[in-house]
Parts: C-alpha cells; sequence; structure tokens
C-alpha cells in the first residue's frame, strides 16, 4: 500500500484552481517517473492528457488510441 504499482485517478483536477491543478498534475506524473507507479487518469482536460505517455480516447463506449 506504501509502494503503489498503480494509481487510479478520476478527474483529478477538475475542480480544482489552475494553481492547484497544475501541481496535482506534476506530483502524479513524479510519481510516475521516479518511482515506476502506472497511472491511469479519466480527465477532459486536455493539458493533462498531453502530458500523459498514452493516451485513449472514449467513443461510442470503446477506446480508441488518441
Amino acid at each position: 500500500m506504501l509502494q503503489p504499482r498503480a494509481l487510479l485517478a478520476d478527474e483529478p483536477t477538475g475542480n480544482l484552481e489552475p494553481a492547484t491543478g497544475e501541481e496535482v498534475q506534476r506530483l502524479l506524473i513524479e510519481l510516475n517517473r521516479e518511482r515506476g507507479v502506472a497511472l491511469i487518469i479519466v480527465t477532459h482536460s486536455e493539458r493533462m492528457a498531453a502530458a500523459m505517455d498514452r493516451v485513449y480516447r472514449l467513443h461510442d463506449g470503446r477506446l480508441h488510441p488518441a
């Protein structure tokens, strides 16, 4: 539990002010890059999606590579 292999987050910055959202995004990316934690993030934020290594879009109930 203290060293998760994966982290699931649904709209982790959705209701945050921009500066706080950027800090949360930075911390998530740090977890991924420095500790190898896989991130599975659901977001409407194009900025957050652009910072990820892989992006899939949900369309008609199916996931498609972006």
